[in-house]
């Protein structure tokens, strides 16, 4: 007997939508087509859309360390509710995750905590540059991340020299936050106590594109792969657009939504993030690339923060905000106003993802791959409410906000986890597994 079938629904297989049924058996896609055989379980998916299983390459979940803030599992029970069913999470945690010892410690305490599968970056560190090359197997392991600006600790890698040996030694992709720490510093004097509109002002486009503009030189030079992280400055879509190949990078929903000085405006510390949300001209230009399939990624950069911190008087409010659980709805809402194509979207947050880092048998509704499923109503709207996050912050920039397009079933290696915003069962996410 079967474990699951998805039936009646409208199903995206090589970049069409078929109406197919689709059978599930010890997790992995069994048929595709008319099925006739019994199973355990049925999703009714009339009226619906099956995509593969959508991922979130950028997450932080804060454990171990800020916990009162965020957790693997609460971090995951978010993901679901979104429609996510795997997330990539970041390294810069108390302590970080820079050490084969500290990725094993975050490996055990994912397992049987999270919802969603996942996959944990390595944090690069001066002092670590230099073993980076050992990493090419390590379980669980998704990339590289290298702080180039705007970190603490240990996991700043400012130093030219330094991010030469990372990209150098990088046995994997090297997914990097790029601002340029110097400039950030000399900039400092034009935080304006109280106006978080200083934001941008400090964290500038020269910050951004100057930065950039060195990974990609450094990256070039060593024919290695760098993955830009949430690009926000339209002289960095105009430069990275000429430097493919080797360079990938992503863009977020956040930038992609809202922008300066309204959302500042609206939402003061809660729309501060690094790197900034800037003016329309930005992010008109990051439309730009979306639409002419520059950018590789979408990502949440989920990271959040209580309330408490974030009502702190600018600048000692932190940067950051949640996003997993809205990534899907916010873009399935752009899809319907025509700004990018369903294509579009699962090539950014299912095929590339796969293709980049090398994900093995995911992204794609196929005979014998995992049976990961994002199931979306393209036609009802929803609301997106503080009290209905998942995340501990119990915040959203876009509260209020309503969107037309969204995840009403989440499947994972098999199971239904996820059914009409409702968590379905115990947690059984399993690592990712990389080529």
């Amino acid at each position: 007997m079967l474990d699951l079938i998805i039936k009646n629904g409208q199903c995206y297989i090589d970049g069409k939508l078929k109406d197919v049924d689709v059978s599930i058996k010890d997790g992995k896609i069994q048929k595709i087509g008319k099925i006739t055989e019994e199973a355990k379980d049925t999703v009714d998916a009339k009226g619906l859309t099956v995509l593969p299983g959508c991922i979130d390459t950028q997450t932080h979940f804060r454990e171990p360390g800020s916990t009162d803030t965020e957790d693997l599992h609460s971090g995951s029970r978010a993901a679901i509710v979104g429609g996510i069913t795997a997330v990539f999470e970041m390294p810069n945690t108390n302590p970080p995750t820079s050490t084969k010892k500290e990725f094993q410690k975050k490996l055990d305490l994912a397992k049987n905590r999270m919802y969603c599968n996942y996959a944990f970056y390595f944090g690069a560190t001066a002092d670590n540059a230099n073993e980076l090359a050992d990493l090419k197997n390590l379980k669980g392991c998704c990339g590289i991340k290298l702080f180039a600006g705007s970190s603490t600790g240990n996991l700043l890698v400012a130093d030219e020299k330094d991010i030469e040996t990372v990209f150098k030694n990088s046995s994997k992709v090297v997914a990097v936050h790029s601002e340029d720490e110097e400039i950030l510093n000399i900039n400092k004097k034009l935080i304006k106590k109280g106006d978080v509109h200083s934001h941008p002002v400090w964290r500038s486009e020269e910050c951004a594109i100057s930065s950039t503009r060195r990974i990609v030189r450094i990256a070039e030079r060593y024919n290695k792969k760098a993955h830009v992280l949430h690009i926000t400055t339209k002289q960095e879509i105009d430069f990275l657009s000429q430097h493919k190949g080797n360079i990938t990078f992503e863009i977020t929903p956040q930038h992609l939504t809202i922008f300066a000085p309204e959302c500042y405006d609206k939402l003061g510390t809660y729309a501060q993030m690094n790197p900034p949300l800037r003016d329309k001209s930005h992010y008109d230009r990051l439309w730009y690339a979306v639409k002419n399939n520059f950018n590789d990624t979408i990502g949440s950069d989920h990271a959040p923060h209580l309330k408490v911190n974030k009502d702190k008087e600018y600048p000692n409010s932190p940067s950051g905000m949640p996003g997993v659980q809205t990534l899907m709805p916010v873009m399935l809402n752009h899809v319907n106003d025509g700004k990018l194509s369903l294509n579009q979207l699962i090539n950014l947050v299912c095929e590339n993802p796969v293709k980049i880092f090398g994900i093995k048998n995911k992204g794609f509704i196929k005979k014998g791959f995992e049976a990961d499923f994002t199931i979306v109503d393209m036609n009802k709207k929803i609301v997106i409410k503080d009290e209905d996050i998942e995340s501990k912050c119990g915040w959203s920039p876009f509260n209020g906000f309503q969107f037309k397009g969204t995840p009403v079933f989440t499947i994972i290696n098999g199971k239904v986890k996820m059914e009409n915003g409702k968590i379905i069962g115990e947690p059984e996410g399993s690592p990712l597994e990389f080529i």
